[in-house]
């Protein structure tokens, strides 16, 4: 029984050394099989590398190729247009050395006539000279000969002589002077209306009366109720954004927009058009448009100025004065536009500088710029022709152009030619039948002066004359002014207009004060 144990335990153990021993076997066998499959695989990515990089090494080498062939035909391109370049100057040249030889030979030979010329030259002096000695010899026997006539030395007869011509000359020129000075008035003044004529008929053009209404064309009576708004709020809105009055009446398709500053008229009229065609019409809307238009004009004027000053072939004009010849096509002088009335006067000065033969641009210029001053609303004080010149002076125009805008209404002396021709052009443009109208200028002066009143007070941030001067609508800055003291700043105005101002009728003072609060939901 142990024996059979034994053999059993033997055996046992015999089969677990057999079944370790063929494990390690087959264990070793599968890593040297994976060892060959990573060798190969390494071989295989091994040699897809050097594959790829061969491929990247002539695909560089063609690229660097195609570079360099590239390089070589513009360098050959660029070399080939060199030499035509020296080759055409080397032509040049040598036409030019032709020509100077040329000249130079031309120059030899004139100088070989000039020799000859001066040797016959020297001839004839010399045959001058002895001419002369014997003239001088016949003329002092002849002197000797006289004086023993007539006893007399040659000085007293020289004396008598002059004493006998001397009157005669004196009527005679006194007759010839005389004469001379009534030719020249009958010429000159012929010659003055001839120009002023001529340069008259070269520029004639329509003039149209600016007036204080604009007409809004609208499609259907229905936009009226929406121009309203709810209570007149966006009316309001409107007029007070753009300090114009808005007449809603039974005319029908058509809203009048009536104010005396051009500028705000058309801001009010651009503005209407764009809310009518945008259909969102309420307050915070009105003010952002308005805004956007105010932008758009002053846009506009640039351009305007720009346009006006090529079409005159000015150049070199200071930013600041095309902005403000752009601003003079919403100006009116006497009811005239300001900007029509400049250019013309501009044209007129280049046609009679021309004729006078002086300097065309300069006058042109001057011409142009002559009222730059009524635009400039920062001086209300000094006359628009010295304001006028002032500007120019400090963006340095020339002397002359500045003196012809200063004197073209006598403010100071003239002390350039081109200045009455200013003066008399200014005057041609604004007197012609039906170009001006003064009353236009002295209401529109009046209701500046009402609008710069109100602006006086503290507190006051808009001011605004509508109603054709009946009405002055005052807007304050809520912060600075409270309820109580817009009250009384409608009486303390009207007060001030009543003392300062002459107006017919009566004036309403309407102080606005709104408070708004605002805030945003991010």
């Amino acid at each position: 029984m142990p024996t059979t144990v034994i053999v059993i335990v033997v055996s046992a153990i015999a089969t677990i050394l057999l079944s370790l021993l063929i494990g390690s076997l087959l264990y070793k066998r599968k890593l040297q099989k994976n060892e060959e499959n990573a060798d190969a695989k390494a071989k295989l990515i091994i040699k897809e590398a050097e594959i790829a990089a061969e491929n990247l090494k002539k695909d560089r080498i063609l690229e660097a190729k195609e570079k360099l062939l590239k390089m070589k035909t513009e360098f050959e391109e660029e070399a080939n247009k060199k030499k035509s370049l020296i080759i055409s100057n080397e032509q040049k040249i040598k036409q030019r050395e032709a020509t100077l030889s040329k000249e130079i030979e031309n120059l030899k030979r004139k100088e070989g006539e000039l020799d000859d010329i001066r040797l016959d030259l020297s001839a004839q002096l010399e045959h001058t000279k002895k001419r002369k000695e014997e003239l001088d010899k016949f003329n002092q026997q002849k002197i000797q000969v006289l004086e023993n006539i007539s006893k007399l030395t040659a000085d007293e007869a020289r004396e008598q002589l002059i004493a006998s011509l001397k009157d005669e000359a004196q009527t005679r020129a006194s007759s010839y002077v005389k004469d001379i000075m009534e030719q020249a008035k009958l010429s000159a003044t012929k010659e003055a209306k001839k120009i002023v004529i001529e340069t008259i008929q070269r520029t004639a053009t329509e003039h149209a009366i600016e007036n204080c209404v604009s007409i809004f064309n609208i499609e259907s009576d229905d936009i009226k109720g929406k121009v309203i708004g709810r209570e007149g709020r966006n009316i309001r809105a409107l007029e007070a954004a753009t300090g114009v009055e808005i007449i809603v009446d039974d005319t029908p398709e058509a809203i009048i927009i009536s104010g005396f500053d051009p500028v705000r008229r058309e801001i009010a009229r651009l503005s209407l058009h764009r809310l009518v065609q945008d259909g969102r019409i309420h307050p915070a809307r009105i003010e952002e448009i308005v805004a956007k238009t105010t932008k758009n004009i002053e846009d506009e004027i640039v351009e305007i100025g720009e346009r006006t000053v090529i079409d005159l072939g000015i150049h070199g004009l200071h930013p600041e004065l095309v902005k403000m010849v752009g601003r003079m096509r919403f100006r009116s002088s006497y009811g005239q536009n300001l900007l029509q009335h400049s250019r013309e006067v501009a044209n007129l000065c280049a046609i009679m500088a021309s004729e006078l033969g002086l300097n065309v641009k300069q006058a042109k210029r001057a011409g142009l710029l002559h009222d730059i001053g009524k635009v400039w609303p920062e001086e209300l004080e000094k006359p628009h022709a010295i304001v006028g010149m002032e500007l120019a002076q400090k963006y340095k125009e020339h002397p002359a152009i500045c003196n012809a805008i200063g004197a073209h209404h006598d403010e100071i002396e003239m002390t350039n030619i081109i200045s009455p021709i200013v003066q008399s052009c200014d005057a041609i443009s604004g007197a012609r039948p039906g170009a001006r109208r003064e009353v236009m200028e002295q209401y529109i002066k009046r209701l500046k002066e009402l609008e710069q009143l109100g602006l006086s007070f503290d507190g006051v941030d808009k001011c605004y004359a509508i109603q054709a001067g009946r009405e002055l609508r005052v807007i304050v800055d809520a912060e600075k002014a409270t309820d109580e003291r817009a009250g009384q700043l409608s009486f303390d105005i009207s007060q001030k207009i009543e003392r300062d101002m002459q107006y017919p009728g009566q004036v309403k003072v309407t102080v606005i004060r709104e408070m708004r609060s605002v805030a945003y939901a991010k």
